[in-house]
């Protein structure tokens, strides 16, 4: 059977091949569609788990009672699981066990560009590299079979080209794999000096084992053409470089990049007379193969950053590029994202920006887009959860200085129970007086809409108990909590006074649901009506001041001619934020 997949559908059909009865993740772009895709198997049990580092201990503990087990995230998610890897990938498996990466050379939706095959290398556990979705549906199988046979948890490093292209993947069957028996095995699985240090022994005897399998993996192999020129690449990476070199060089395809195949290597670049090593990001190859004393050419050729895409190669060997169609740049015009009409964070954000002697700690989700115009309301981004934990820190620095400023950090609802929890109980125990905004728009925005432990929803649509944030913050120690509705500025403005002045910390929860998000009954209840009235402008009173276009809603269209303001009826959703901003009532409600 024949289908046509992206990466992330063929990782997922992978599992459902192999086996696999267990799986958990976080969402994040580029990887949030591998548990989404999974979810829809009914044999295997799959979540949505608060953070990476939750996924990565609920797979782990399903492959220590004997699942078939897999964590998946993208890049920097990994950071988060590093602490149960690291020390996972020392007392090996029961079950199979997979954790998935997919990281982003590039940077189109990541805070950073950092390639996660450093580590498969630290942690001295075995990887595959994908190039297609076929590789995808066949690396993870045969993932879980070399993972139990080895005794290791297997990564699978995908890229975002992988994740999100699709190709033509020949499927099979289900293969029921039984649970295997659970044993109790204290030297295995208790993590005590004494019992690592002995395993940190079987592990470099593990990895001579790999290293030899290394060699005669399928998934390594070469395509000898024209020897002047070879070329060693893993991943998309084979794709671009044979779109450029075509017959004119060969190749070393490398899907099974840890540990690398020492005499594979070796006996490829003995038989062509120039190599080139194309890979994303680090030159984790290129190392590898000058450490054996082998000349190569690799990022003294290529970029060190970003993707090796055919027209980064061609521009890198020859200065040359693909003739295209010429245009005058300057007159397109910029189009920087933004948030969506009706969205519940304008209102915030609009309100907050105008504020004076604060500074706002931000965190990662679609409001991080309010660090630029117009709103120019956010001055930090570090990552998931950071904004109060960052924030405290400024705010003890401001304090002890005598400098009169708050600091007022903003999140997600997702974010917060992903890692702000903790940085909130931080905030509390060491006597912090931030006011910390939590975006409540009752859903994950930002990767698609998944569900999260506020939303009553499991990733299979199942009912589960909704978190309550108000009563969570209450529980964790904070006495000065309000939920507000953000599309009220008046609301938005009555709380931010109220606690600017606390010498204590305090919580802001604004409830709202995104605008595009598919209302729950629970939504329905209580907000009624939800979105079923328009705002629309009076042409005789609009005075073209542009007022209301500082709220940067996508439905506020000014026409220069007339120099009158109009609202598209097709994006608007009546939130009233630019009702309330006009300062000549020229907008009001549509009658019906």
């Amino acid at each position: 059977m024949r289908k046509l997949l992206t990466g992330d559908e063929a990782i997922a059909r992978g599992a459902y091949e192999a086996g696999v009865r267990h799986a958990a993740a976080y969402p994040g772009t580029p990887s949030t569609e591998i548990l989404e895709n999974i979810a829809k198997n009914k044999e295997i049990y799959a979540e949505w788990a608060p953070n990476e580092k939750v996924a990565m201990e609920s797979a782990i503990g399903a492959s220590m009672a004997g699942a078939r087990s897999m964590a998946s995230m993208k890049h920097v998610g990994v950071n988060v699981a590093a602490d149960p890897l690291m020390t996972f990938a020392y007392m090996g498996v029961n079950g199979g066990a997979v954790i998935v990466t997919a990281d982003e050379p590039g940077m189109f939706s990541s805070q950073n560009e950092q390639d996660n095959r450093n580590y498969a290398k630290m942690g001295k556990f075995p990887m595959f590299e994908p190039a297609d979705s076929q590789d995808c549906l066949d690396m993870t199988k045969a993932a879980y079979d070399l993972s139990e046979e080895y005794n290791v948890i297997f990564m699978i490093r995908m890229v975002t080209r992988v994740c999100h292209s699709k190709s033509l993947v020949d499927c099979g069957e289900r293969k029921e794999v039984p649970v295997k028996t659970w044993e109790p095995d204290p030297m295995k699985y208790v993590a005590l000096p004494a019992h690592s240090r002995i395993l940190r022994v079987q592990i470099e005897e593990r990895t001579e084992k790999l290293a030899e399998y290394s060699e005669k993996s399928p998934f390594n192999y070469s395509e000898m053409h024209d020897t002047k020129i070879g070329v060693i690449a893993s991943g998309a990476s084979y794709y671009y470089a044979k779109e450029v070199f075509g017959d004119d060089a060969s190749y070393l395809k490398l899907g099974f990049t840890n540990p690398l195949p020492k005499n594979m290597i070796k006996d490829f670049c003995g038989k062509v007379d120039k190599v080139y090593i194309v890979e994303e990001d680090d030159p984790y190859i290129e190392e590898f193969c000058q450490v054996q004393g082998l000349t190569v050419h690799g990022k003294d050729t290529f970029p060190s950053y970003g993707e090796m895409t055919p027209d980064v190669l061609r521009k890198s060997l020859t200065g040359e590029t693909l003739p295209e169609v010429q245009y005058d740049h300057s007159k397109v015009a910029s189009r920087p994202p933004s948030l969506c009409a009706g969205c519940p964070h304008r209102g915030l954000f609009y309100r907050l920006g105008k504020r004076k002697d604060i500074m706002i700690s931000g965190d990662i989700g679609c409001y991080t887009l309010a660090a630029g115009a117009p709103y120019h309301a956010m001055n930090s981004t570090v990552c998931m959860g950071a904004s109060i934990s960052v924030g405290h820190g400024a705010q003890q620095v401001f304090n002890r200085a005598g400098v009169k400023r708050k600091v007022v950090t903003v999140l997600g609802d997702s974010t917060f129970f992903h890692t702000g929890v903790e940085s909130l109980i931080n905030t509390v125990y060491n006597n912090s007086n931030t006011i910390n905004i939590i975006l409540d728009n009752r859903i994950t925005g930002m990767t698609g809409h998944q569900q999260n432990p506020g939303t009553g929803f499991t990733v299979k649509m199942e009912p589960a108990h909704a978190i309550n944030i108000e009563e969570l913050v209450k529980a964790i120690g904070i006495k000065h909590v309000k939920v507000i509705d953000p599309n009220k500025l008046d609301e938005v403005d009555a709380a931010l006074d109220e606690f600017m002045d606390l010498d204590e910390p305090s919580v802001i929860i604004t409830r709202w649901p995104c605008v595009l998000k598919k209302f729950s009954d629970a939504d329905l209840t209580e907000w009624p009506g939800l979105f079923k009235t328009k705002d629309v402008v009076d042409a005789d009173k609009c005075i073209g001041c542009k007022k209301c276009q500082q709220t940067g809603c996508p439905a506020l269209l000014f026409d220069k001619e007339a120099k009158k303001v109009s609202i598209d009826r097709a994006n608007c959703v009546g939130c009233d934020v630019c009702v309330q901003v006009c300062p000549v009532g020229a907008i009001v409600k549509e009658e019906k």
